[in-house]
């Protein structure tokens, strides 16, 4: 086969959200699609390194005319870079960067916590096998799957106060102030033609925080469940370029925030996004743009909920990412 191309993304992050989860995605010329949010089956090839950057941009729902403290606008960077250790182990280290701006001026920005993610790959072919280093576009008919981990480390400012000194809430924070850890699986079937169908899910959970204050919160545990139908479009093998869209539904259902050990209001819920977006692979880089919406929603307490998941106008995602 042809040398894959990687391409990465990152689950979108809102102004209130708690968390940065990798999104892993691997395409080539020939052979099966990667989607924009969901994870899919791929691994690294051995030796080799991945640097990308991706930014999510959420516009949220206003519920009053005035200038007030609801959310506005957040941007999420990510940057990162991973190295296949092995044909079927990847490791990789990100660096997130937040932009989190509330209607009334008020803005907190600068570099979340930095996470570490591991990945092994696997197949199934008459058993389950290690992912090979070099696979025929056949063996790439197979069923292949993921495992993987994540742990975020509390580099970031956990104390951020207003202009007059008071902490900002715990979701405006640029970090969570302890280790948070994920666990997740993917599963990617390429059907030997245009169509590849892609699944994931993932579970995210964090440690309890005192602040300086003394108030101490605890962010609600995460399950997420995304599918992905990717179509290639186009393809020109004399210029190396390829050309993917994807059509995908993102599921998110959240717990509810702790402070001091009390269940708190207006958080936690369900969520479905829809995705759609196109990716284009040119050479040894990848670029994917898309927008996603939320289609249903059934928050614990909808009415005060603006500023968090599920209350979006919209996001768009941007990707880019290059193979050396």
């Amino acid at each position: 086969m042809k040398k894959a191309l990687l391409s990465m993304t990152l689950s979108s992050v809102a102004l209130f959200a708690h968390h940065g989860v990798a999104s892993l995605g691997v395409a080539g010329l020939e052979g099966p699609g990667a989607p924009i949010e969901t994870t899919s089956s791929a691994t690294l090839p051995e030796g080799k390194m991945l640097g990308y950057m991706k930014l999510d941009y959420a516009s949220y729902e206003k519920f009053t005319p005035a200038r007030d403290d609801e959310t506005d606008t957040s941007y999420y960077w990510m940057y990162g870079l991973g190295y296949g250790f092995t044909s079927y182990l990847s490791g990789y280290i990100f660096a997130p960067y937040y932009t989190k701006q509330l209607e009334n001026g008020d803005e907190t920005s600068g570099f979340h916590d930095i996470n570490l993610m591991g990945v092994v790959g696997f197949k199934y072919d008459d058993g389950f096998l290690l992912t090979p280093s070099n696979e025929s576009l056949d063996d790439l008919e197979d069923w292949h799957f993921t495992l993987f981990a994540n742990v975020s480390l509390p580099t970031g400012n956990s104390e951020l106060t207003d202009r007059n000194g008071v902490r900002y809430d715990a979701g405006l924070q640029l970090g969570f102030g302890e280790p948070s850890f994920m666990i997740g699986a993917s599963a990617t079937k390429w059907f030997g033609n245009n169509w590849t169908f892609t699944a994931d899910t993932s579970y995210n959970t964090f440690l309890e925080h005192r602040y300086n204050d003394g108030v101490k919160v605890k962010f609600a545990d995460e399950t997420r469940l995304n599918t992905a139908l990717s179509y290639k479009l186009y393809t020109h093998a004399q210029k190396k370029l390829r050309i993917d869209a994807n059509f995908e539904a993102n599921y998110l259902h959240l717990g509810r925030d702790k402070e001091n050990g009390v269940p708190q209001i207006a958080t936690g819920g369900d969520i479905l996004y829809n995705t759609a977006g196109f990716r284009l692979f040119y050479n040894n880089i990848s670029a994917a743009i898309g927008l996603k919406v939320p289609v249903w929603t059934q928050l614990n307490e909808e009415a005060l909920q603006q500023g968090s998941e599920g209350k979006e106008n919209y996001r768009i995602i941007f990707s880019f990412s290059t193979l050396f």
